[in-house]
């Protein structure tokens, strides 16, 4: 069993950056993959990123490709998420999630393959 606790979300402007973080305790010796959700207001939660146990595998929804940024250092049991070029749409409450790894390239996109989940962090987007 993990626990997960998330910081770094706040108020930016669009067009701007933040960086989330992700703190993983308790259990760490198993491999965990590790992913980002998020959920918006009056919305369902949905993926954004995922990154394996061995941070050789990374996956990105559409909606964030080739803005958001995940990856992790092992040695600090801590996952981040590089949020760039944020648009207004991308206001959402933040998850982070940790999966139990089947392989070193595992790269789960869907709740149910979660094995524990953080609080979250908000994150705004003003226009």
């Amino acid at each position: 069993q993990v626990q997960l606790v998330e910081a770094g979300g706040g108020l930016v402007q669009a067009g701007g950056s933040l960086r989330l973080s992700c703190v993983v305790s308790g259990r760490t010796d198993s491999n965990y993959a590790m992913a980002w959700f998020r959920q918006a207001p009056g919305k369902e939660r949905e993926f954004a990123a995922v990154i394996s146990s061995s941070g050789l595998t990374t996956y990105y929804a559409d909606s964030v490709k080739g803005r958001f940024i995940i990856s992790r250092d092992n040695a600090k049991n801590t996952v981040y998420l590089q949020l760039n070029s944020l648009k207004p749409e991308d206001t959402a409450n933040y998850y982070c999630a940790a999966a139990r790894g089947r392989s070193h390239f595992y790269t789960p996109r869907t709740s149910g393959d979660m094995d524990a989940w953080g609080k979250g962090t908000l994150v705004t987007v003003s226009s």
